[in-house]
């Protein structure tokens, strides 16, 4: 494959992927999806409880196998990868947003977010000083000495944000980045991972159960029942986001 074709490629592809559950009952958690995500897009998951958001999710991080169907990132197969090489592609092309946050409580805001270079080999120091540059980025450089406990929802959001695009991966994973978040804190966290994105061209798949995060991308998603069954572009025009 040239590297022209190379770039070419979405960075995520999906194509006729399925996700059963279960031996005797099967649960049809996700029924024939089809998904493509170009370089610098950002795509809003929206649907119901149920709906297969988490198993979408779960597969295009590699933490669980489709069913059916072919799954890719950066024209990788994930099919078939072996669990040490699924951990290294997590490690190294995806970072993660969680809802209830994920920071280790005994560590400083430098510390977690220099956490994953660590993981990749990457000397303390270089690391450290990486993680300084990325804190001042969010506004938080005057909080690097602090743990978790001492720090506000919104800062621990944003620390984690840093922490998953230190290594400016490929790809980033938000799953409700807001949902712990009062509506104010949560516009703030939309904003910088808009600030974000016009930086680092961040390809961006959000899962939210809130319009006005889902209306920061530039495509919205809709599951219901493990399908697709709605997909449309967010017009600026139209939206008004406070």
């Amino acid at each position: 494959m040239t590297k022209a074709t190379a770039e070419n490629e979405p960075l995520v592809l999906l194509k006729n992927v399925s996700r059963d559950y279960g031996d005797g009952k099967t649960v049809h958690a996700l029924r024939d999806i089809n998904l493509s995500i170009v370089r610098g897009e950002r795509v809003a998951v929206m649907g119901p409880s149920g709906s297969g958001k988490s198993t979408l999710l779960n597969l295009i991080c590699g933490l669980d196998e489709p069913t059916a169907g072919v799954l890719k990132l950066e024209g990788i197969e994930l099919s078939g990868l072996s669990d040490d090489a699924r951990t290294r592609l997590r490690r190294e092309k995806i970072g993660m947003i969680f809802q209830t946050f994920n920071l280790l409580p005994t560590l400083t805001a430098v510390e977690n977010v220099s956490l994953p270079l660590r993981l990749q080999g990457v000397p303390r120091r270089i690391a450290e000083k990486r993680a300084r540059v990325m804190l001042e980025r969010i506004g938080l450089s005057e909080r690097t000495t602090h743990r978790p406990d001492e720090l506000s929802g919104g800062e621990r959001q944003r620390i984690a944000i840093a922490r998953a695009l230190i290594f400016q991966p490929p790809l980033l994973l938000a799953d409700e980045p807001t949902g712990n978040l009062d509506s104010a804190t949560g516009e703030g966290i939309l904003s910088l991972l808009d600030d974000l994105h016009r930086q680092f061209k961040i390809t961006l798949l959000l899962v939210t159960h809130n319009v006005l995060a889902a209306a920061h991308c530039d495509r919205i998603l809709t599951l219901r029942d493990g399908q697709i069954v709605k997909e449309e572009p967010v017009e600026r025009t139209k939206v008004k986001v406070r």
